[in-house]
């Protein structure tokens, strides 16, 4: 069986363990780039919601366990919570051929875990999204072990990038880095908008009208820089006027020393430390 995503095509089903927010937002955006529903298989023992759905309208096939394939699939790819990981491992590592590629999105799971879980030689991948996955608009980042080949890499990408940009690491050491950047990322831009609607109130708006025009500053200003060619600090140059109100407020987040810059990067930093200990 051949089956095509992206510009490669591979000879095997791709098997989807666990369905998710994040899995079914990966289900989703094979989906709407043309994947077959014939050629992917789900694992999922709590099947709902949106997942559910897609399972139904295109006649995926999904079991609460895979007991057997009639051939090796050419990916795997675990979307199941890191606790649950060593239960559902060893079943799917008897499914695994030579040729398949174990791609893990699970955080704090390392490439050498899922080495030892699979047999020698096997192709592993590890990824950390983050949850604009869900509207197409995700970032993750990859890092690859020895074994994983140029192709498999460029399947990974096209899957990956069915939700969003994927950036290639070269040490897994810093996927740490990743998950408190774009992986908790989104947090700390929806606490910003938390933090200036809540501010808007202080300042005399009723609380909807402040969180509207929060929501949609936040969600503009972002589409924005999503748009321009032009880097954050030459956008925020071109709003502020000499003197003026912007001026005025950024005078108070970028004071030296312990303006939003340092409290970003102590932000940051705690939660790579946090990463790190979570993955020990």
């Amino acid at each position: 069986m051949s089956l095509e995503v992206g510009l490669f095509a591979l000879d095997g089903p791709i098997v989807l363990a666990g369905a998710g927010k994040m899995g079914t937002a990966l289900l989703s955006g094979w989906l709407a780039r043309g994947l077959e529903a014939r050629n992917i298989i789900i694992q999922e023992p709590h099947l709902n919601g949106e997942a559910a759905k897609l399972v139904s309208e295109h006649g995926i096939a999904a079991a609460p366990v895979i007991e057997a394939l009639p051939s090796p699939p050419s990916v795997i790819l675990l979307a199941v919570k890191p606790q649950a990981m060593d239960s559902v491992l060893p079943s799917l590592a008897r499914l695994a051929g030579p040729a398949t590629v174990v791609i893990s999105i699970a955080a704090g799971k390392s490439i050498a875990s899922f080495e030892r879980a699979f047999s020698k030689g096997t192709a592993v991948v590890r990824v950390m999204p983050n949850t604009p996955a869900a509207i197409g608009r995700g970032i993750s980042g990859a890092v690859a072990n020895a074994q994983t080949t140029a192709a498999q890499k460029q399947v990974c990408n096209d899957l990956l990038g069915a939700v969003g940009d994927v950036v290639w690491l070269e040490d897994e050491a810093l996927i740490d880095a990743v998950t408190a950047v774009s992986g908790s990322g989104p947090a700390y831009v929806f606490l910003l908008a938390e933090a200036l609607a809540s501010a808007g109130k202080t300042a005399g708006l009723d609380a909807a009208t402040a969180m509207q025009l929060a929501r949609a500053t936040v969600s503009g200003a972002g589409e924005l820089l999503a748009r321009s060619e032009s880097d954050p600090a030459t956008l925020r140059q071109n709003v502020t006027s000499p003197g003026g109100t912007t001026a005025a407020a950024l005078a108070v987040l970028m004071q030296d020393g312990h303006g939003l810059k340092e409290l970003m990067t102590e932000a940051v930093l705690a939660a790579q430390k946090r990463s790190r200990e979570l993955g020990s």
